[in-house]
């Protein structure tokens, strides 16, 4: 299966992810901070990464922009609770898959992770 990468600073979203993912197959990165998930997606390439906007150090929305600096076409899901709607335009413009609130289905995860898996190489 896919390799994920999970940002998030919420230990308990942290391990909610963690456990519904791996039961699926896939093999889950975590990272609690922004720094980490930099680190993290250099070091294992995951196949999609599952991003929180609201993170200690660095914000998401500049953790998506490195990322997407490395690889633009980098398949990213943000999962959040706490957002502005500029944050949802940034996010979009820099070419999230999905955009999903906290408080989520696993039914609306599940459908954004295949949706990402399935993401376009070759862009937006």
């Amino acid at each position: 299966m896919a390799t994920i990468l999970v940002v998030d600073d919420e230990p308990s979203m942290r391990d909610l992810l963690r456990t519904v993912l791996a039961r699926k197959g896939h093999e889950v990165v975590i990272a609690h901070d922004g720094q980490k998930a930099l680190q993290l997606f250099r070091q294992d390439r995951p196949d999609v990464t599952i991003l929180d906007l609201k993170l200690p150090d660095i914000d998401g929305i500049n953790v998506l922009r490195q990322i997407h600096a490395v690889n633009p076409n980098h398949p990213v899901i943000i999962l959040t609770g706490r957002w502005t709607e500029t944050d949802e335009q940034q996010a979009r413009e820099l070419g999230v898959v999905e955009f999903i609130e906290k408080g989520f289905s696993l039914h609306v995860l599940g459908k954004a992770l295949l949706r990402a898996l399935n993401y376009p190489v070759t862009g937006h």
